[in-house]
């Protein structure tokens, strides 16, 4: 055989060789070079999920491309920012138009969820440029609220039946532009690990506090429900010559206050006949009652009675960190009235220690941001506890009361609209049964653990005792077939007569856990990053399963 074609043969065996370790290094997970980034504006909103908006309104600004995703980010906030201004300057020119009760009162919850977006926008984009504590986990969290608020007021027209008439002169594409901030930031989170960082073990919170808590602070936040009372700044009482005779206007006078850090309440015993609200500037806010039976705030709005889902809570909360401690929060519209919310809470970092909920249908309106239940009471029929929010119940009690006749009990109704929104229901460690005029109803009365209000609805339970009350199949579809496969619904070492899954809905996104690690990932610790502010609240929390 002649050299040259030895040579040839080699040298073809070589570069097949070459080839072979190539492929097998790339198959085998060695990284390769990362992809170029997008070199224009339209290049980089091809990768949102919707891209047309992105590309009209940074074309619009005439935006330089970004260098990086963390910087494409900041745009899309800013742009969300700017059309969220010009929509709530249109909704307060439309109010003048607004000829009856009914469209007065969609637009008067539009004005203030706006107006809440506007201020979660600026949250999120004050912590990219100026907030050295900030993390890409606070920004899906104040997104998602940013978008739940946005949803709440197409849901308030909903209610009124005045949809024709809000929503076209209110969306601005907003809600899209805010959905592909939180596709961004997603793909941030993934890349960082700022949310898992986290020991799920049991707290002594022992933890350090933060600088602007004080030590006599500590001493309350940390002390029995008497000496907190005894250290109150505020203290609201039926007594005749008591200061501040209503909840409400301690509330305000806490907001007009020179006090710094927390301001405490103390709510003495007695049944106070008010709607109260805490508002979005009014943050570090405690009640403290002297007891869930002994402090009951109570109000009966209802949407039967011509007020919003959003507006007939008997108390709204929306200023952040907000606490509250043994105190009941009553809405008495009953089950005929549809529904009837007790309390509302948007306050981000929020806690209910020791707390009772009580009412019939929408009894808990969890809307938005990382609140957290612990030791509380919740009573109720229809979509007992709904919202957005990512919200944790532990160790408490969920009581499902007798509907009126012909209706189903429905425990959650959790409202997540957006697959890159960090919100769930997370019902740990607790108890779901039946009160004794539902027991002596038997089976004519049935009862599940949730249906799903929007497309991506999530809710967890795990390791919590299910009464029989609970049907078997579990849970319940919402009109129709709509949101099966989308939605996340799982289970997970729960026990009791109603926990049994083997004749559970079959739906797609129905799901048995069975490693704990993937229960895990619903524990205070990771869902709601509790280890990071829980324990400057003084309330005990069990950061893992």
């Amino acid at each position: 055989m002649p050299y040259y074609s030895s040579l040839k043969i080699s040298l073809f065996i070589f570069l097949i060789l070459i080839s072979f370790i190539v492929c097998t290094f790339s198959e085998s997970g060695v990284p390769e070079d990362p992809p170029s980034p997008p070199t224009d504006i339209n290049q980089w909103c091809d990768t949102v999920p919707h891209p047309e908006p992105c590309k009209f309104f940074m074309a619009q600004k005439m935006l330089k491309p970004p260098k990086e995703k963390s910087e494409f980010r900041k745009m899309i906030v800013e742009v969300a920012l700017d059309r969220a201004s010009h929509a709530q300057s249109h909704i307060w020119g439309w109010g003048i138009r607004c000829d009856d009760h009914k469209k007065r009162a969609a637009w008067a919850d539009c004005v203030r969820l706006y107006d809440h977006t506007i201020i979660q926008l600026n949250y999120t984009l004050n912590g990219l440029t100026t907030n050295s504590s900030f993390t890409n986990f606070d920004a899906q969290t104040w997104l998602s609220a940013a978008l739940t608020n946005l949803e709440t007021c197409l849901g308030g027209s909903e209610d009124m039946n005045v949809t024709t008439f809000i929503w076209p002169h209110v969306s601005y594409n907003v809600s899209d532009l805010i959905s592909n901030g939180l596709a961004v930031n997603e793909g941030l989170i993934q890349s960082d690990n700022s949310t898992t960082n986290v020991n799920n073990n049991t707290t002594n919170n022992n933890e350090t506090y933060p600088s602007w808590l004080s030590v006599n602070e500590r001493r309350l936040l940390l002390g029995l429900r008497s000496l907190a009372a005894k250290k109150a700044t505020f203290v609201v009482s039926k007594g005749r010559n008591a200061r501040y005779k209503t909840i409400q206007s301690a509330i305000d006078a806490a907001a007009r206050s020179n006090v710094r850090g927390r301001k405490v309440i103390h709510v003495r015993r007695g049944v106070y006949r008010e709607n109260i609200y805490v508002g979005p500037y009014n943050n570090d806010i405690t009640l403290i009652g002297d007891g869930m039976r002994n402090t009951i705030v109570t109000s009966s709005r209802s949407v039967r009675s011509g007020y919003t889902t959003y507006n007939s809570a008997t108390a709204g909360v929306d200023g952040l960190r907000f606490i509250a401690r043994d105190i009941t929060f009553r809405n008495t519209a009953g089950p005929e009235n549809g529904q009837a919310v007790a309390l509302r809470s948007g306050s981000d970092l929020s806690v209910f220690y020791k707390c009772a909920f009580l009412g019939y249908q929408d009894t808990l309106f969890v809307h938005s941001q990382r609140q957290f239940y612990k030791m509380c009471y919740i009573y109720g029929t229809i979509d007992i506890i709904f919202g957005n929010a990512a919200a944790v119940f532990q160790n408490c009690m969920i009581v499902v009361r007798k509907p009126i006749w012909g209706q189903a009990n429905v425990i959650t109704a959790q409202g997540r609209a957006d697959p890159n929104q960090n919100t769930g229901i997370v019902i740990h460690s607790s108890r779901i049964m039946a009160d004794n005029a539902l027991l002596k109803m038997g089976r004519s009365v049935t009862t599940y653990l949730g249906r799903p209000w929007q497309q991506y609805s999530r809710t967890i339970i795990m390791k919590t005792y299910i009464g029989p009350l609970v049907d078997s199949a579990g849970w319940m579809p919402w009109n129709g077939n709509q949101f099966l496969n989308t939605l996340y619904y799982a289970e997970y070492a729960n026990f009791g007569p109603g926990s049994k899954v083997r004749r559970r809905v079959k739906w797609g996104g129905f799901h048995v856990i069975k490693n704990p690690g993937v229960a895990s990932l619903f524990t205070v610790g990771q869902f709601i990053a509790g280890k990071t502010w829980l324990p400057t609240t003084g309330i005990p929390f069990s950061a893992g399963l």
